[in-house]
């Protein structure tokens, strides 16, 4: 084999190597492991006009199912302070309010000091999911991608609402 062969054929190999251990690490992390990871290189999403409810959050690239979008920030309150806060928006003529239930005795309000996720619309037929995880005993609610997702595609989750 030429030197300019095998050197094509270790490239190959490191290539196929670090492809590997990127599919495992991404497969096998512990789901704490790949929260902080998104955090520090967090899918591309913005915020545009949606077709299902006035404004909506969009994905800037493709994602695939499992990939953490998007963590869902705010203040955290308790319920009761939720429900006065509630009241006072609807008084104030504050058209939507963003509260997302965090357990039975908190509630992230990102009414005013939110992120982008709080325009995550509604869908039955989500393409995202949200889930509540536990990192360094603090609660974090994150958005991940329920299956393949273009670039541009307009970004939901079911708020199960009953």
């Amino acid at each position: 084999m030429s030197q300019a062969q095998q050197q094509q054929a270790e490239l190959t190999a490191t290539q196929l190597n670090s492809q590997n251990v990127n599919k495992v690490n991404k497969i096998n992390l512990p789901l704490a492991m790949l929260y902080r990871s998104s955090l520090q290189l967090p899918p591309k999403v913005e915020v545009g006009p949606s077709k299902i409810h006035r404004i909506g959050l969009f994905t800037l690239e493709d994602l695939k199912p499992l990939d953490i979008v998007i963590e869902y920030v705010g203040e955290i309150i308790r319920h009761e302070v939720a429900d006065l806060r509630e009241k006072r928006y609807i008084e104030k003529g504050i058209g939507d309010c963003y509260m997302f239930t965090i357990d039975d005795q908190h509630i992230i309000d990102a009414t005013f000091f939110g992120g982008k996720a709080r325009y995550l619309n509604h869908s039955c037929d989500a393409n995202c999911s949200a889930k509540i995880i536990t990192v360094d005993n603090q609660k974090h609610i994150i958005i991940r991608a329920k299956k393949h997702i273009t670039a541009g595609s307009e970004l939901t989750y079911n708020y199960n609402f009953d």
